[in-house]
């Protein structure tokens, strides 16, 4: 895949407690967006439904925080390998960080830092959790409504030092959540890559 010759990779993240609609937007966005544009999935579906185990118990809790993390930094390495003008990761290594159960940190546990693994994305797009209206349908979400949304507000701190970090707030109508979303997506991409998405009418977003 060839990028184009007038910027230089970006690698975004797309992000959200569970529920927040993460895998209806990156749908759209996969199906519409040019050859330039490698959007990669989530590291804890492909951890979770490849059988790793989950239970209660801190130990393996703290397992498969790690596991995660390490999927998703050799997935965004990986992509790396055909120059594409974006990554678009379905969640970033941050995130674990909100689901990590104690003592202390994630970052010593995977020998990094909160700063170092914020500097490796250009820019952070947050789907917020509704707090009402929470779809538990997929069954690798086990989660309840009060859960998911306590994990958002966790995923929220953690990013809330990024330079160019930005909030879609829950709507009633999803597809105005949707059209806000890609909106600040395209404003991120480059002209070759924007012209891409569908225009769906949403506001300009500001960074959080």
């Amino acid at each position: 895949m060839l990028r184009c010759d007038d910027h230089a990779p970006r690698r975004i993240a797309l992000t959200g407690g569970p529920g927040a609609g993460k895998t209806a937007i990156l749908e759209i966005v996969r199906k519409a967006m040019c050859a330039h544009v490698k959007v990669l999935p989530e590291s804890a579906s492909i951890v979770f439904g490849g059988g790793f185990p989950r239970g209660p118990g801190l130990e393996l809790r703290r397992a498969a925080q790690r596991a995660i993390f390490y999927v998703q930094r050799e997935l965004e390495t990986g992509a790396d390998e055909d120059e594409p003008a974006i990554v678009l990761c379905d969640r970033g290594t941050i995130d674990g960080g909100a689901y990590w159960p104690g003592p202390g940190e994630l970052w010593p546990s995977v020998g990094t830092t909160l700063d170092d693994q914020l500097a490796r994305y250009r820019a952070v797009i947050h789907l917020r959790t509704p707090i009402s209206g929470y779809n538990h349908q997929n069954p690798l979400r086990i989660e309840s409504p009060t859960e998911a949304h306590a994990i958002d507000e966790r995923i929220a701190a953690l990013w809330s030092r990024h330079p160019r970090r930005f909030e879609v707030q829950p709507e009633a109508d999803f597809l105005t959540k949707a059209a806000h979303a890609i909106q600040i997506l395209r404003e991120e991409l480059p002209s070759c890559c924007g012209d891409h998405l569908p225009r769906l009418g949403a506001r300009v977003a500001v960074p959080a």
